[in-house]
């Protein structure tokens, strides 16, 4: 089996740069973004966003999504965000799924978070879509599915 070898403390301005030039030219190239985004984890994603940023004046996150396509653009795009942005996502994917929501993401979200993380993610839908994830799933949903997310007004 294979051994991957990560640098201890990779650079965020190191990795902003390699990304830039992933993204320039004629084609992109998916293996770089694969490469320096699937070797880091949660917090170091975040510094290179901010260092990306910083060094372009330009959102990274909106930079793949023009870069990309597909499968592999939703997948970097929400590898790319925080979870809680990540969560807020999915929830509003899988709740507008026509022509019935997808209720294994609200579940499985709705069961695995703590009280915390779901009131972060409460916020983020908030913020990105303007109007709150109860407001949706009251829209969306019926019956017994609608008193079973009522996890989300608690």
């Amino acid at each position: 089996m294979a051994t991957l070898i990560f640098p201890e403390h990779p650079s965020p301005v190191a990795d902003a740069e390699a990304l830039r030039k992933a993204c320039q030219g004629w084609g992109t190239d998916e293996k770089a973004i694969i490469s320096i985004l699937g070797r880091r984890n949660a917090i170091q994603r975040k510094l290179i966003r901010k260092a990306y940023e910083d060094m372009y004046q330009e959102d990274l996150v909106k930079r793949l999504e023009s870069e990309l396509s597909g499968d592999f653009e939703k997948a970097v795009y929400r590898w790319t965000l925080d979870p809680e942005d990540r969560d807020a996502v999915l929830l509003n994917v899988a709740i507008k799924q026509l022509p019935i929501p997808d209720y294994r993401v609200i579940v499985e979200i709705s069961c695995i978070r703590s009280h915390e993380e779901l009131l972060a993610v409460k916020r983020a839908y908030q913020i990105r879509y303007k109007h709150s994830v109860e407001e949706d799933l009251a829209q969306h949903t019926t019956g017994d599915i609608r008193q079973a997310c009522n996890i989300f007004t608690t």
